[in-house]
């Protein structure tokens, strides 16, 4: 692909979004307009190592390790981690979650847009670069690719020339480690829905449903397309983070810089040229930057929302930098501040608000989490009578509590009724309840005739552990009666 990527596709395009203001950190220059959805130009990475790689490739594979070993974890008798979507439980370890326990997953959510709101002020896209799947599955897909076809210049080569036994060769076999890979990972993602050890033996012996066999083809297919075929793509155009990442930089966030101060004019020279007799900067146009990006991007024009902050420029650049003998850090992780020569702000106000509501939406989170009591109560009351009125003139309120045992264990509950001085509970004072099982209890509630509570008055249903007090529900109802004659 050409120096630019996308946005060398700009002139071709008629039509783009608008203007784009001076990006930061170029002295001014205005970056090419960027259309609104460009072709996809083939993007021959490549392939590059350094300390920043070196970390990437760490990070890469424990995630990708993380993820293939999740499913086959146990917890007891069944698997650790396991979404159980019939059932509509989630299991994760020691907890199960239920559908009522919704509100956990909205905070999580909430957690982590305020993360990613917090490292992106702080450090650009570090989650895009170092742990986003999409990155994570591209770059597997990539060594792959590098493996099959060879560096750059060699996959250029193939890719231009004509169709021989060993382009076929080469070609197969690089979207044959495509589809390996995306099956695994396919079967794998199926595996946290389906239990994994009871889904590899139904595979192997063809004994899935057809919606399994579709769920399993659309995971895999879906991962093939993705990190196989569109890959910067998705972050460009897909992915809504490229766009309003922006509204979450400032001055003092560190992030991929070209040290414009340093290295204009660019141009090409001998290794033992003096580059500043000759008016040169310390760039010399190699253009390993543009050739090592993911995303096809040049970072000598500016920051750009196609930028991953994966800092393969950075190692790029390093080493021309060594191979020159002119200092590193001519692309580096920086500040617009630092590049200014000010100094930069560590401890400012958006970064400090980030900070201060995501520590206290994880102290409160962990604190509900430790505290969620695993029963739940639900109490109905009997619509088609509102009440019945006996001979001794007691009033009876029927009622039916659904209880959901929430617990890894199975659990004898005591059933109560309160204020016990006003009414008493008729029907099954305790019940016995299956892990993860519902059971209905019928009840009645009666209100003695020689009671003084109100015609409607409040009545409070406890449900308690037998063998765990703590375990302990407390649910209001209404309990209805006559009014009294004369009123």
């Amino acid at each position: 692909m050409t120096a630019g990527g996308p946005q060398a596709a700009a002139a071709a395009a008629g039509t783009t979004s608008r203007a784009q203001r001076p990006t930061p950190g170029d002295g001014g220059a205005t970056a090419a307009e960027v259309p609104l959805y460009a072709k996809r130009e083939a993007i021959y990475q490549k392939e590059i190592q350094g300390p920043f790689q070196r970390l990437r490739a760490v990070t890469l594979f424990v995630l990708a390790g993380i993820f293939l070993v999740g499913p086959w974890l146990r917890w007891g008798e069944r698997q650790a981690v396991w979404l159980d979507v019939p059932a509509r439980k989630f299991h994760l370890f020691g907890l199960t979650f239920w559908p009522q326990d919704f509100i956990f997953l909205s905070w999580l959510l909430i957690i982590a847009a305020f993360s990613l709101f917090f490292f992106t002020a702080l450090a650009g896209r570090l989650w895009c670069g170092y742990a986003c799947p999409q990155t994570v599955w591209t770059k597997f897909f990539m060594w792959i690719e590098w493996l099959t076809e060879g560096d750059r210049n060699q996959r250029i080569r193939l890719d231009r020339g004509p169709w021989t036994r060993e382009k076929i060769l080469r070609k197969a076999a690089k979207h044959a480690g495509w589809l390996a890979l995306a099956v695994v990972v396919g079967t794998t993602f199926v595996g946290y829905f389906l239990p994994i050890r009871d889904l590899l033996p139904r595979i192997a012996s063809l004994q899935l449903g057809a919606g399994e066999w579709v769920f399993l083809a659309a995971a895999s297919l879906a991962l093939y397309g993705d990190a196989g075929w569109m890959r910067e793509q998705i972050c460009i155009y897909a992915c809504p983070y490229a766009r309003f990442q922006g509204a979450m930089f400032d001055q003092s966030t560190l992030t991929v810089f070209y040290d414009r101060g340093r290295g204009e004019p660019r141009g090409h020279r001998s290794r033992s040229a003096d580059y500043r007799a000759l008016g040169l900067g310390e760039c010399i146009d190699c253009g390993l930057c543009v050739h090592v990006c993911p995303t096809g991007i040049d970072i000598r024009d500016g920051t750009q929302y196609q930028c991953i902050g994966c800092a393969a420029c950075i190692d790029a650049c390093d080493q021309v930098m060594d191979e020159m003998g002119y200092p590193r850090g001519l692309v580096r992780y920086t500040t617009e501040e630092a590049l200014a020569g000010q100094p930069t702000r560590i401890l400012r106000p958006r970064l400090v608000a980030y900070g201060a509501v995501l520590a206290v939406m994880v102290t409160v989170f962990a604190w509900a989490l430790w505290h969620r009591v695993p029963l739940a109560v639900d109490v109905l009351r009997d619509r088609a009578r509102l009440y019945r009125q006996t001979a001794d003139g007691a009033v009876e309120n029927v009622y039916t509590l659904k209880i959901m045992n929430k617990d890894q264990r199975t659990h004898a509950f005591a059933i109560g009724v309160e204020p016990a001085d006003r009414f008493v509970l008729d029907g099954p004072r305790d019940v016995t309840v299956a892990a993860g099982a519902i059971v209905d209890v019928p009840v009645r509630v009666r209100r003695p005739a020689e009671s003084e509570a109100p015609p409607s008055a409040r009545v409070t249903f406890s449900v308690r552990a037998v063998d765990a007090p703590a375990l302990l529900v407390r649910e209001e109802s209404r309990f209805l009666g006559p009014r009294p004659p004369g009123t």
